[in-house]
């Protein structure tokens, strides 16, 4: 059964579906929880207090949209674009992240948020 929720900052908000992956099931344990908003080129992240190990299938090359756990930061990070490491129009992150779901709807939703911005997380 996949885990939807919901994602809200002042301009907006976006909903999306995970997989049922070890960290995805760790995170959704935790909701809701309110966090501040870090910006990185066009990648939203943001500390959830968590520290997991890296899956198998990490991926540092994502699509728009990914909703992966940066497990060095201990962080859920939203590319929606590329970032500074970026090759081309690439959404690379910052090193392997385990690959929870996606985003339902635009991920370019995700450019109205500003870099300190409240983010909440909680179940849809």
């Amino acid at each position: 059964m996949d885990i939807r929720i919901r994602l809200s900052w002042p301009a907006g908000q976006l909903t999306a579906t995970l997989d049922e992956t070890p960290s995805a099931t760790a995170l959704a344990a935790t909701l809701p929880l309110v966090a501040t908003a870090r910006t990185w080129g066009e990648e939203v992240y943001f500390d959830t207090g968590l520290t997991l190990a890296l899956e198998d299938g990490a991926q540092q090359v994502v699509e728009p949209g990914t909703v992966a756990f940066w497990t060095e930061g201990s962080a859920l990070a939203l590319p929606y674009g590329p970032t500074p490491i970026s090759r081309g129009t690439e959404s690379r992150l910052a090193s392997p992240c385990n690959v929870l779901g996606r985003l339902d709807g635009d991920p370019r939703a995700l450019d109205t948020v500003r870099d300190g911005d409240p983010l909440r997380v909680e179940r849809a």
